[in-house]
């Protein structure tokens, strides 16, 4: 990996050359892209499959998507031969149920831990590298988002951590989108800016932020990415 006090000079570069700066690295021996499928992701994931075609591509399988998720990841997959991982919970949906009940109405957090947090926790040991498509404009909690940094894992792994769309604006992502005719989610074409598990994806309550349909309000962010320490 770069210096870490060269980590800063990638701030002012292009999403592609920071995907080049990090793959042309020698530490980076184990990259893994973790993808939802929403629109940013797919941008990260057109990128760095032109690069690294056989990179594994880590999607959360809570078993609470949308049909419509499914069905575009399994088409994306099939088309682009992606090395998909669908990464799973420990218990099956109904399991789940049937020991909590239905968590994602009266303990959503205790939800997303269990079927995205530890699961994402598993899946991250073998990498040494974790791209992501998250943008400081998303959400108030990951204004301070950097392009890359470096994290540890509770179980004390040590990984870099790259968003190379951290500065983008939703308008850039649609203009990369539409200028290399992209496919995406059909619920963006119902008004959806923010797509995860079904139950837990509404409309935005703010038109100023489109993550507050998530959740019914009641918070931001599902887990995965607040759950490792940023060291730098």
């Amino acid at each position: 990996m770069p210096a870490l006090n060269e980590w800063g000079k990638l701030e002012e570069r292009k999403a592609d050359e920071v995907i080049d700066a990090i793959l042309d690295e020698q530490s980076c021996k184990r990259p893994c892209f973790t993808c939802s499928f929403q629109a940013e992701d797919i941008v990260v994931l057109h990128l760095l499959h032109k690069r690294l075609p056989e990179i594994p591509v880590l999607f959360l399988e809570t078993g609470y998507h949308f049909r419509e998720t499914c069905e575009f990841r399994d088409r994306l997959t099939q088309e682009w031969g992606l090395h998909l991982v669908n990464v799973l919970p420990r218990q099956t949906v109904a399991e789940q149920e049937s020991a909590f009940g239905i968590l994602y109405r009266e303990d959503p957090t205790q939800c997303c831990k269990l079927r995205k947090v530890d699961p994402l926790l598993r899946a991250l040991e073998p990498f040494d590298t974790w791209f992501t498509g998250l943008r400081r404009e998303q959400s108030v909690t990951r204004k301070n988002l950097k392009k890359v940094e470096l994290h540890q894992l509770p179980s004390g792994k040590a990984l870099t951590k790259v968003s190379p769309l951290a500065d983008w604006t939703w308008g850039q992502v649609w203009e990369y989108t539409g200028g290399n005719k992209l496919d995406y989610l059909p619920q963006y074409d119902r008004g959806y800016p923010s797509i995860g598990c079904e139950p837990c994806t509404a409309l935005p309550q703010d038109p100023d932020n489109p993550r507050s349909g998530r959740w019914s309000g009641r918070k931001l962010e599902c887990g995965i990415h607040t759950f490792s320490e940023r060291s730098q």
